[in-house]
């Protein structure tokens, strides 16, 4: 198989649904945003910490989840979608890592050791998919609401972990001076 098909060279692409569209439609600009926060996950990984490392390798798994999703405006049962379970699995994710931290007093300024300033850099992209994905489901019908909530959610486990490999690797936080 080929890499270079051609069909994209007018500037349109394919949906799940084979449904051509532009390459600036919603759509494609909400799944395209989620496939670079994926791609900042995997920038960041390994972290050098294995339980770190493997929730960040759930993650991509789960984005790549997000991405099916949308890319789907017209799923069936049987097809890839972001569940409540998921957004739990975040959650649990949050929780056990704010057991090692703590508490947050203030705004923090997004830093720190490598792996944790390229986590907070990964959360800055996330929100901006959520952005995206919020402006979708306004305009179209079809929009998994739950993988809405997941990026949400992601975007607050990306800061938490941020946190948490800075304090592992003795990366004091820093907050911004008004």
């Amino acid at each position: 198989m080929t890499i270079y098909t051609g069909r994209g060279d007018q500037g349109q692409t394919d949906l799940r649904t084979m449904e051509r569209v532009s390459k600036d439609s919603r759509r494609i600009e909400a799944y395209g945003t989620v496939d670079e926060v994926n791609a900042l996950v995997g920038v960041v990984r390994p972290t050098g910490y294995d339980d770190l490392d493997d929730h960040l390798r759930a993650v991509q798994n789960h984005l790549h989840i997000v991405q099916a999703d949308f890319a789907n405006p017209q799923p069936d049962e049987d097809d890839p979608q972001i569940t409540e379970g998921h957004v739990e699995e975040i959650e649990a994710i949050i929780d056990e890592a704010n057991e090692e931290l703590d508490p947050l007093e203030s705004f923090i300024l997004p830093s720190g050791s490598e792996p944790g300033a390229k986590l907070h850099h990964a959360r800055a992209v996330c929100r901006r998919a959520e952005r995206r994905s919020v402006s979708l489901a306004a305009e179209e019908a079809g929009v998994n609401e739950t993988a809405i909530v997941y990026l949400n959610r992601l975007s607050d486990a990306l800061f938490t972990l941020a946190r948490l490999v800075n304090k592992r690797e003795g990366v004091r936080e820093e907050s911004p001076e008004y």
